[in-house]
């Protein structure tokens, strides 16, 4: 069997390491699947996914000239059964005019220039500073009496 790069293939989980499962392609080949190709969710432990003989369908990622094979579950699942795009947050917009346009409004708390930025960024830094002086007061005393 000639394994190329894209190409869909099924394969037998031969051993379970931390950073991810060895499989065997059939025909004396075998894959990696890394810890960050199983699935589209954080894995922590891969012995809790796979145990050793299961039978997996993955995406040829690479195949090197040293006959390393990289290999994607991830990538091998069908359309149907990805994820669902996050959620786009909602804009704040100007009421629809009749021709179906819209202005875009920014929110109120965004500062619509740098010097605004800039102004904001002085006056939290400025009380967060004062707070740090307000809970330490020793911090600016001298310690010089102490070495004696």
């Amino acid at each position: 069997m000639q394994i190329s790069v894209g190409q869909i293939v099924e394969g037998k989980i031969t051993g379970i390491t931390n950073f991810g499962v060895f499989v065997d392609l059939g025909e004396g080949k075998s894959g990696l699947v890394h810890i960050s190709e199983v699935s589209r969710t954080y894995v922590s432990d891969i012995k809790e996914i796979f145990k050793i003989n299961d039978v997996v369908k993955m995406k040829v990622l690479t195949v090197s000239d040293d006959g390393k094979i990289s290999l994607s579950i991830k990538r091998a699942l069908e359309p149907e059964q990805k994820e669902q795009p996050r959620e786009r947050r909602e804009r704040r917009t100007a009421p629809s005019k009749p021709d179906g346009s819209y202005t875009w409004m920014p929110k109120k708390a965004e500062p619509a220039t740098f010097e605004e930025m800039m102004s904001r960024f002085k006056q939290t830094s400025d009380e967060k500073f004062s707070d740090l002086k307000r809970k330490n007061p020793e911090t600016k005393r001298s310690k010089r009496g102490a070495m004696k």
